[in-house]
């Protein structure tokens, strides 16, 4: 079962399952990246909010997703990640460096925003959080 992507103005935004595999967050890596390369969107917010666990691999592809989102033009942030989640992935050396963060969905809804906005996106269509 795939994870679903809402469109919000120019915003994709999708909100990761506590149980996520490694097929479905290889999929949303794929979908977000169509949906982006179709014009549709510019911006990504991923809610980790659920996820008690995130593993070297996942951060590897959500991390990968933010790299490649950016060379496309758009901007993604990570949102709603637990205090476990993110000594974890400093523990393993992945923090993130290249992935904006915030620190739930409304904020990375506003963070997205502000970031096209800056980029001289299409912040006209983005909903103010």
């Amino acid at each position: 079962m795939r994870v679903p992507i809402l469109r919000l103005g120019r915003v994709l935004l999708t909100s990761l399952p506590a149980d996520l595999t490694d097929q479905q967050v290889m999929d949303l890596q794929i979908d977000a990246l169509a949906l982006i390369q179709a014009g549709k969107a510019d911006g990504l917010v991923i809610d980790i909010t659920a996820a008690d666990v995130v593993d070297s691999y996942m951060a590897r592809i959500l991390s990968e997703t933010a790299k490649m989102v950016k060379i496309m033009g758009g901007v993604a942030v990570l949102a709603g990640m637990q205090p476990a989640v993110a000594l974890t992935l400093v523990e393993m050396g992945r923090g993130m460096i290249d992935m904006e963060t915030a620190f739930d969905l409304e904020g990375g809804v506003a963070k997205v925003g502000r970031l096209m906005a800056s980029r001289g996106g299409r912040h006209d269509e983005v909903p103010a959080a």
